[in-house]
């Protein structure tokens, strides 16, 4: 697999994107909160880039479908370069306030609404199908290294040089991620794009139509959007790291990795040790354990115990995410993968930005730890629900099982 020429490269380019884009997040939270002092306003930073996401869904993932993906996944990282140089002249200029740190946020929301779809649909025309799942999670496990690193030395480097120089380290990991991308990466597996039949309406009506027909596709995303949206707890770290476990930037920055260490540890066994048996009950299995091991978190007030759930819950997240990759790709012809692929995004899209503004909101109503619990029962009753509801996802036994159906 690491010997298919330009994989290796792809991986790279994604580690230094995913890192600028860690580090960016975890540094715009806490500067966010560091400037209000209210939990509303961190909610306010998952809905600016949420919305023009979902404005931008239908363009991006017809675009996706009918022109070379590489180009158009390199200019959304050099969009996303020039947000992280805006962000670091915002650092210096204090009386923007958070307006300016907002409308920047819109537009890092219009690049990733293109960037994350593109990204997904290009890994299968970089390596053979065979060895697809295997990709998918040696791709998702590395990733994960950048999301340890990331949100660690993000504040570190607040702590010690504040915004400005966090910016800037943003800004060189998303241009050295772009020049791979353009200058090492090759495309050997691609199909040529479909023609343009029909509007632009009727080929996104097509997207639709496929994954509502496809309960393997629509109950895998669609288990992931709620599980996350109702129960997840990343916007609510700045508030625990400040007010219930006093553990400043520095320990933000080690909540935000300690999914990722979870996450890294069963990625790297899912990249030696790839499993392809009972992958739809092992899938519901999995987000039941992140719902519970973010029930633990939620209730807890000592570090090291809400470090340990966290990892629990990105161990339990990865396999999650190694299932529902898998399912999609098997599931999706090549050219149906950007629209689904940017279905995909919005619903990943609802579950982290629309999440945060739900954590953040419910937060600022009920305060941060009974928010917490709530949401963590709230994804045990999606887990209970989605398993009664979706039973082909449910008694799916195999990735092959979820073959392509025929598109028009």
């Amino acid at each position: 697999m690491f010997r298919h020429p330009g994989f290796t490269a792809f991986l790279v380019c994604r580690l230094a994107a995913v890192f600028a884009g860690q580090i960016q997040a975890v540094v715009v939270a806490w500067q966010v909160y560091d400037l209000t002092r209210q939990p509303l306003a961190l909610a306010y930073v998952g809905l600016a880039q949420f919305i023009p996401m979902l404005l931008l869904l239908l363009p991006a993932g017809d675009l996706i479908d009918r022109f070379s993906r590489k180009p158009i996944l390199a200019l959304s990282w050099g969009v996303s370069a020039s947000c992280s140089l805006a962000l670091w002249w915002l650092a210096g200029h204090g009386h923007a306030g958070v307006t300016g740190i907002y409308a920047v946020l819109v537009v890092f929301g219009c690049a990733r609404a293109f960037s994350g779809p593109a990204l997904q649909s290009l890994l299968p025309q970089i390596v053979p199908r065979e060895q697809l799942a295997q990709a998918i999670a040696a791709n998702s496990m590395l990733l994960r290294v950048a999301s340890i690193g990331g949100p660690f030395l993000g504040g570190l480097l607040y702590g010690f040089g504040g915004a400005g120089l966090t910016y800037l380290v943003c800004l060189v990991c998303f241009a050295l991620g772009t020049a791979l991308l353009v200058g090492a990466v090759p495309v050997r597996f691609a199909a040529p794009p479909s023609p343009a039949g029909g509007t632009i309406w009727q080929r996104f009506g097509a997207g639709i139509h496929f994954i509502r027909s496809r309960p393997i596709i629509l109950g895998t995303i669609s288990l992931d959007l709620f599980a996350v949206l109702l129960g997840g707890v990343v916007a609510l770290l700045p508030i625990y790291a400040h007010e219930v476990l006093h553990a400043g930037p520095e320990g933000l920055g080690a909540l935000r990795s300690a999914m990722a260490v979870g996450e890294v540890t069963a990625g790297f066994y899912l990249s030696l040790r790839p499993f392809n048996r009972h992958v739809g009950k092992a899938m519901f299995a999995a987000v039941a354990v992140f719902g519970l091991a973010n029930l633990v978190f939620s209730l807890s007030t000592t570090f090291w115990l809400s470090f340990g759930a966290l990892a629990i819950a990105g161990a339990a997240d990865m396999v999650s995410v190694y299932i529902r990759g898998a399912l999609v790709q098997f599931s999706t012809p090549d050219e149906m993968r950007g629209r689904v692929n940017a279905v995909n995004m919005l619903f990943i899209g609802s579950s982290n930005e629309l999440g945060e503004f739900r954590a953040g909101s419910a937060a600022a109503a009920l305060g941060a730890v009974p928010a917490a619990v709530t949401g963590a029962v709230c994804t045990l009753g999606v887990v209970a629900g989605w398993a009664a509801l979706f039973k082909p996802l449910r008694t799916v036994d195999r990735f092959e099982e979820a073959t392509p159906a025929v598109t028009r």
